[in-house]
């Protein structure tokens, strides 16, 4: 980035550091960070569609429905989330390919599954081998964040279902009296409601939601957890700047970043549950009335 930086041999300490930071390696592992938040502006309110689609029915008069969403919230829950994001990934890829394999190539004659190779002709290749490079990398974190939406939409379900549970069932009740609908009352009532019952549970799925942005390492993309290690432990003449094992300042980084993160995500969340509190019929609701008297 400076024009004395042609040299790393010759620069003292602050120079070199001054250099180190601002290559061309540094400026991917910065850009890195952007993924992360890309990853939650994505995720989170995918996550949080999926979750009321499926606290929607899990309260479903419909049998069927309401077996789909607790069937969804039960075993996406019970599935350590490492295992479900490894297993996941690989077969909604394998999903993708085998749909475009029938379509495209309905004259293949040869088995798919062969042992432990998974075989489809060239047309099926998702996506396709001579793409570029951003096309790759948009794909794959495109099959991330759906695993991201699908893990965690679970958890905002089960914590919406909840919520639609806590709401006086009187308000309801009183708004069937006053000729609404079960759709009226659901949408005007309910689902208004809901929300400060819900908040509380939807804060902690964000900061683990934070917390499980590192898994974006184990899916192939390169995060800012990928860019620690590399960086970190760099020694050879790959890198323009060899240096020692520096991982544990780089992973001390990210423990501070996310430290970080996790507090403002709180201060944030805390401020809207007071706001959203008032004239509720809640426990922080009623503080704030006696609070004011």
């Amino acid at each position: 980035m400076f024009t004395f930086c042609e040299d790393p041999s010759t620069l003292s300490s602050l120079p070199w550091f001054a250099c180190y930071l601002t290559n061309g390696v540094h400026m991917l592992f910065y850009q890195s960070f952007l993924t992360v938040f890309a990853l939650l502006a994505v995720a989170a309110p995918l996550s949080l569609a999926f979750g009321f689609l499926a606290a929607t029915a899990s309260r479903s008069p419909i049998a069927p429905a309401r077996w789909l969403g607790k069937g969804y919230t039960s075993m996406v829950r019970g599935i350590p989330d490492i295992v479900f994001f490894l297993f996941f990934v690989l077969v909604l890829d394998q999903g993708i390919e085998y749909i475009r394999h029938v379509i495209n190539c309905p004259d293949w004659d040869e088995p798919i599954r062969q042992g432990a190779n998974f075989l489809v002709c060239d047309a099926a290749r998702t996506p396709q081998g001579n793409a570029a490079q951003w096309v790759h990398e948009t794909y794959n974190f495109g099959l991330a964040v759906f695993t991201y939406a699908i893990v965690f939409g679970a958890f905002c379900g089960n914590v919406l279902f909840g919520a639609m549970n806590a709401v006086p069932r009187p308000q309801l009740e009183t708004a069937a009296a006053y000729g609404m609908t079960r759709r009226q009352a659901f949408w005007r009532v309910l689902v208004p409601q809901m929300w400060i019952y819900a908040l509380p549970g939807l804060s902690n799925i964000w900061v683990i939601l934070i917390k499980a942005t590192p898994l974006l390492f184990l899916l192939g993309i390169e995060d800012i957890v990928y860019w620690a290690r590399e960086i970190g432990g760099s020694r050879n003449s790959r890198f323009a700047y060899p240096h020692p094992d520096w991982r544990f300042w780089y992973f001390l980084g990210l423990l501070i970043f996310y430290l970080c993160f996790t507090r403002v995500s709180e201060v944030v969340l805390a401020r809207v549950t007071k706001r959203l509190s008032r004239g509720q019929a809640t426990a922080g609701g009623e503080a704030m009335r006696k609070a004011t008297t």
